[in-house]
């Protein structure tokens, strides 16, 4: 009886992988899926896929400064970590990946399967220092030169 409660503990891992900022959200979903795929094959479970949309990188990854960002939450073996990373090893479209490994012996029944999440990411960017950027009380808004008019205008008075 031991042995029956021990194989139905596993542990709780997350994987982050960097795609490339040119796919489009149906191909992410084609990833996606094949990741489930290989979690149900291998006996794991899925809790939760969030893409967390494209962001910029620290430095460029296969020469593109941006990549898109998918997060996997799972429970399984030592060995279904190491057949994901072999097939995102694989994949052209996977640029960078890492698995963590957050949890040991966590019964399945008591994690529940969370439905998968899209988030925006950053907003594309335009060229530094365009007016877009310069909302808000920098200067050449107008609001500094009606100061220095009337700083200007009290000393005439003086």
């Amino acid at each position: 009886m031991a042995e029956t409660q021990a194989a139905k503990r596993l542990r709780e891992y997350e994987t982050i992988f960097l795609v490339k900022p040119d796919l489009t959200d149906d191909n992410v979903d084609k990833l996606k899926e094949r990741v489930r795929g290989i979690v149900d094959r291998e006996g794991g479970k899925v809790l939760r896929f969030t893409v967390w949309g494209k962001k910029k990188t620290l430095f460029p990854v296969a020469k593109q400064p941006r990549a898109i960002y998918v997060h996997a939450s799972y429970l399984g073996g030592s060995k279904l970590v190491a057949e994901i990373e072999r097939n995102l090893k694989n994949l052209d479209e996977v640029t960078r990946y890492i698995s963590v490994k957050k949890a040991d012996e966590v019964d399945p029944d008591t994690r529940p399967v969370l439905e998968d999440l899209k988030l925006a990411g950053d907003v594309e960017e335009t060229r530094p220092g365009a007016p877009a950027d310069r909302e808000g009380g920098f200067r050449g808004d107008g609001g500094e030169e009606a100061v220095g008019e009337s700083e200007e205008e009290s000393s005439e008075e003086a």
